[in-house]
């Protein structure tokens, strides 16, 4: 019986050992997915097929060199480490064509679904880079390659981050408002990947009365609700929250929300 005992023992010594094996096989710290490989990468690709698309379009003066894209990339937010496989990549990406200028914050936001065989298949944001077919030159209907797309990196080339990056921006998420007991609004936010978070003060207004001013500071992949600091007045119809960021970039335009209940019709949030 003692015997049996200390066979079974070693037997799941064993086991433990080869789980912990293969947990430091696939462990991030040892994985060939890095962010400095994807922010080389994922440019060069994105590059190429940009200029694949320029010609479907029957634009001959975009290269791969003449839009000089670069990428900052990002796992799991600002808490994760940026290497290991996982469909939670997201990295930032800037690039030059006259005929598509750059948002306010200065990039566009792509999604990688990155795999343990060093490829990736990568989808942008359609304002920028389209949807699923375009019309070509010849005014047929065919896929648009920039739509969704796959790439692989050399396991073996640079791993260092490229020093590349773009500031957070700030988002408003909030549905209708809806003042609370005390007459009190609260504004949801959520501040994208990028450098540093987002960080500043909300001053509210109400006509021309100002409520006072809100500070924030929210790390990168995180949300928040930022209330106002006093009661919303009886009567007011809209609320000015004007967004002021020392770190990031707030709201490029205005934003109008409807306010539930009372006598209150709509608030604008104004940067």
């Amino acid at each position: 019986m003692k015997r049996i005992l200390i066979t079974a023992l070693a037997a799941l010594v064993a086991v433990v050992a080869l789980g912990t094996g293969v947990i430091a096989a696939n462990g991030s710290d040892t994985s060939t997915v890095t962010r400095g490989r994807l922010e080389r990468t994922l440019p060069a690709t994105f590059a190429n097929l940009y200029a694949q698309h320029a010609q479907i379009q029957g634009q001959s003066d975009i290269t791969p060199a003449s839009i000089n894209a670069q990428a900052m990339c990002d796992k799991a937010g600002a808490a994760g480490v940026d290497v290991g496989p996982g469909g939670d990549w997201v990295c930032l990406m800037s690039w030059t064509d006259p005929e598509v200028p750059m948002p306010t914050e200065g990039y566009g936001k792509f999604e990688l679904n990155v795999h343990s065989n060093d490829c990736y298949t990568a989808s942008g944001p359609s304002k920028l880079t389209g949807f699923l077919t375009m019309t070509d030159k010849q005014g047929r209907e065919v896929t648009n390659p920039l739509f969704e797309f796959d790439g692989c990196f050399d396991p073996a080339s640079a791993s260092a981050p490229t020093g590349v990056v773009f500031p957070s921006l700030l988002s408003v998420t909030s549905t209708p408002l809806t003042p609370d007991s005390d007459d009190k609004v609260g504004l949801q936010v959520t501040c994208g990947t990028g450098d540093k978070g987002c960080a500043g003060t909300v001053s509210v207004a109400a006509g021309k009365v100002a409520l006072g001013s809100i500070p924030f500071d929210i790390k990168e992949e995180a949300s928040a609700t930022l209330m106002s600091p006093q009661a919303v007045p009886t009567g007011t119809k809209e609320l000015t929250f004007t967004v002021q960021s020392t770190t990031g970039v707030g709201p490029s335009s205005p934003v109008t929300l409807p306010v539930q209940g009372g006598q209150r019709a709509s608030s604008t949030i104004t940067s």
